[in-house]
C-alpha cells in the first residue's frame, strides 16, 4: 500500500496544505489519484516562496502532514514539495545533435537534451525542470514525439526553469526536521496546473494565475506547452494589510473580516449594509460600511491583476489565449475575483479548482482553490510514477528482445 501513496506538500506563506493520495487505476496508460487524507496548518515560516524560519516551517510542515495522515490512515515517507518566489527564473535553451542510426531512438532524446541543458547558470542555481517545447527533424518544424522517425539531424527547444539552491536546501531541511524526505521539487504552478486545466485549455492557450498569500504566480500554456511563468511579490497578504490600516484593526482581525465579509468585487455590495468590527475595550464597538472593505479588496486585487495582465502583454499572448484565464490559489476564494478578473484581463475566466483525474469519496475535502497546488504536486507524483512503470516495462521487454536473440544465435550456433 505505501508503495502506491503519494503526498502533495504546499507550504505558503500562510498556510501549510499536505494532500495524500493512493494512486489507482490503470498503470501506466490510466492513472488515477484517490484522495485519502488532508491536512492543512497555519505558518509565518515562509516569505514570498523563502524560508525565513526553519523552526516554524518544520512546525507546519508537521502539523499539516499529521493531519494528512490521521484522515489517510496511513504513514508516509516523501512528499512532492511546492516550489515558487522570485527567485525562480526560465530561459529557452536549444539542442541538436547528430542522428546514426537508421532512426531516431529514446537515447537519441534523452542526447539532445541534455546538450540542450548544458546551459552556464548563475551563482546558487540549479535546473528545477527541462520542458521539451518543439523537436525538428532534419529542420522539419512542430514535432512532438520524434522517436521511431527516420532523420538525420535532430532539434529541440527546451524551456528551463530553474531554482535557487540556497532556498531549495533550506526547503530540504524544514521538510527533513519534521521526519519526511524530499521525494522531489516542483514549481507550483506547473503543479497547480494540473489539478486544474485540462488539456484542450492548454492546447488552446491559456493563462494560470495563482493568488497565494505572500506572491502571485502566472505560468502561461499554449499549443499545448508550458511557454512563461512569472512571479509578483504581492497577493492575499497585502490585501490584509491593506484591510488593517484602512479600518484599523489588528492583522488577525483583518485576516478575519477578508475570510467572512470580503468581496473583490465593489458594485457587488449593497451600499447600506454594515458590519462589526472587531476592537479592543478601549475603542468600543464600532461599524463600518461593507462597501468600504470591498473598495479597499477591490483596489489592491485590481493592481495586481494588471501587473499580471501587463506581463501578458509584454511576452505578446494578447490574442493568443483562447481558453482566457483560471484563478486559483487561497485569494482566489474570494467572492468576486471572477467577476473583477473579467474586468481587468477583459477575456474568460473561471475559477481552478481540484477535479480532474481525482477518484473517491474524498475528493470534496480538495474542491478549493487553494488545494489546488497540493492536489497537483500529488497529481504530478502520480505521473511520474506511471511514467517510472512505463519504462520500466520498456526496459523489461528490451531485455527479453535481446535475450530472446541470443537464445536463437546459441539454438543455431550449437
Amino acid at each position: 500500500m505505501r508503495d502506491r501513496l503519494v503526498c502533495g506538500l504546499d507550504i505558503g506563506t500562510t498556510k501549510t496544505c499536505a494532500v495524500i493520495a493512493e494512486i489507482s487505476g490503470d498503470l501506466p496508460r490510466a492513472p488515477e489519484a484517490r484522495i485519502l487524507g488532508v491536512g492543512r496548518a497555519r505558518t509565518s515560516g515562509m516569505r514570498r516562496g523563502v524560508v525565513r524560519d526553519i523552526d516554524e516551517a518544520t512546525r507546519s510542515v508537521t502539523e499539516a502532514v499529521a493531519a494528512a495522515e490521521r484522515m489517510a490512515g496511513f504513514k508516509v515517507d516523501g512528499m512532492y514539495v511546492g516550489i515558487a518566489g522570485e527567485h525562480v527564473r526560465a530561459i529557452t535553451s536549444p539542442g541538436v545533435v547528430n542522428v546514426t542510426s537508421p532512426e531516431i531512438r529514446e537515447s537519441d532524446v534523452q542526447r539532445v537534451i541534455e546538450v540542450a541543458r548544458a546551459v552556464v547558470l548563475p551563482p546558487d542555481s540549479e535546473i528545477l525542470h527541462t520542458l521539451p517545447q518543439e523537436y525538428l527533424v532534419d529542420r522539419q518544424r512542430g514535432i512532438s514525439d520524434p522517436v521511431g522517425m527516420t532523420g538525420t539531424r535532430l532539434e529541440v527547444d527546451v524551456f528551463i526553469v530553474t531554482m535557487s539552491s540556497s532556498v531549495a536546501q533550506n526547503l530540504r531541511k524544514s521538510v527533513e526536521r519534521a521526519g519526511y524526505h524530499v521525494t522531489g521539487f516542483v514549481l507550483e504552478p506547473l503543479a497547480a496546473s494540473y489539478a486544474t486545466l485540462t488539456e484542450d485549455e492548454k492546447e488552446l492557450g491559456v493563462a494560470l494565475v495563482e493568488l497565494g498569500g505572500g506572491s502571485t504566480d502566472l505560468a502561461i500554456f499554449h499549443d499545448g506547452k508550458f511557454r512563461h511563468v512569472g512571479t509578483f511579490g504581492f497577493a492575499g497578504a497585502h490585501v490584509t494589510s491593506d484591510i488593517a490600516q484602512g479600518v484599523s484593526v489588528t492583522q488577525s482581525d483583518a485576516e478575519k473580516l477578508k475570510e467572512r465579509y470580503g468581496l473583490a468585487y465593489e458594485p457587488l455590495v449593497d451600499p447600506a449594509e454594515m458590519i462589526e468590527l472587531p476592537g479592543t475595550a478601549g475603542q468600543g464597538p464600532r461599524q463600518v460600511q461593507r462597501e468600504l472593505l470591498a473598495h479597499i479588496i477591490h483596489m489592491r486585487l485590481e493592481e495586481i491583476l494588471s501587473m499580471v495582465s501587463r506581463e501578458i502583454e509584454r511576452e505578446g499572448y494578447v490574442g493568443k489565449l483562447a481558453a482566457g484565464i483560471v484563478l486559483t490559489g487561497g485569494t482566489a476564494q474570494l467572492a468576486g475575483v471572477v467577476e473583477l478578473a473579467r474586468e481587468v484581463f477583459v477575456m474568460p475566466v473561471r475559477l481552478g479548482m481540484p477535479g480532474q483525474a481525482l477518484a473517491g469519496s474524498l475528493t470534496d475535502a480538495v474542491e478549493q482553490p487553494r488545494f489546488s497546488t497540493a492536489t497537483g504536486l500529488a497529481l504530478y507524483g502520480m505521473l511520474e510514477q506511471a511514467r517510472g512503470v512505463a519504462q520500466a516495462g520498456a526496459r523489461a521487454v528490451t531485455v527479453d528482445r535481446v535475450l530472446g536473440s541470443v537464445k536463437r544465435w546459441l539454438n543455431d550456433f550449437f
